[in-house]
């Protein structure tokens, strides 16, 4: 099983990269992000994965070897193949996987293209307990942990004002959950807030229509 390749790029395209291993030219499918850190003519380590069916033999390339346990997790699921599991990378970080795994956040997954709501929720589902989201280690500052909530949240599409907004709201309300700095529990709350003030939103604009 190939994990890793290190070689001079010799090709970047929209979808894949080739890359120069001791005179074999690698091909690997990847996400736009990790094309974007590759250049031609420059070495490059990428981690990999390899998929083997009966007619094909397809390697992926990963950032780091986060992003390939994540991606590899959730090939795990039913009715995620490999280029489903890398557009999902693609959308969100494996942070921010981790953390709308954990929140139960199947909106989250409804943002990658060719995942509908019922593959979201199987998706969620399927993926509790096997991705669990960072947590501050005790006595870790409080700073520590809004850092990551916000990253977190910010991963999922919020912008940095609401993100913020809908974190503090939620820490005022239950300042005992803050006080553990645990990010997961953190997060699952401000997600909660979140949809619950979307609802709220919703239902004063059918009022005063």
């Amino acid at each position: 099983m190939i994990s890793s390749l290190r070689g001079t790029v010799t090709h970047v395209g929209l979808h894949s990269a080739v890359l120069d291993v001791n005179g074999f030219g690698m091909l690997v499918q990847a996400t736009p992000q990790t094309l974007a850190g590759l250049r031609v003519g420059a070495d490059a380590s990428i981690a990999t994965a390899m998929i083997i069916r009966e007619d094909s033999m397809t390697l992926f390339g990963f950032e780091d070897a986060d992003q390939r346990e994540v991606f590899e997790t959730l090939l795990a699921v039913s009715g995620v193949g490999p280029r489903l599991a890398l557009a999902v990378l693609a959308v969100h970080a494996p942070d921010a996987i981790r953390v709308a795994a954990s929140a139960g956040d199947d909106k989250a997954f409804s943002k990658v293209p060719g995942i509908g709501p019922k593959g979201a929720r199987r998706i969620v589902l399927e993926l509790a307990g096997k991705l669990v989201p960072p947590e501050a280690a005790p006595g870790v500052p409080a700073k520590t942990w809004q850092g990551q909530v916000l990253t977190a949240m910010m991963g999922l599409g919020w912008s940095e004002k609401d993100a913020g907004a809908a974190v503090d709201a939620a820490v005022a309300e239950a300042p005992e959950i803050a006080a553990t700095g645990d990010v997961g529990q953190i997060l699952k709350l401000t997600l909660r807030r979140l949809g619950q003030d979307g609802a709220r939103t919703s239902a004063r604009t059918r009022v005063g229509s």
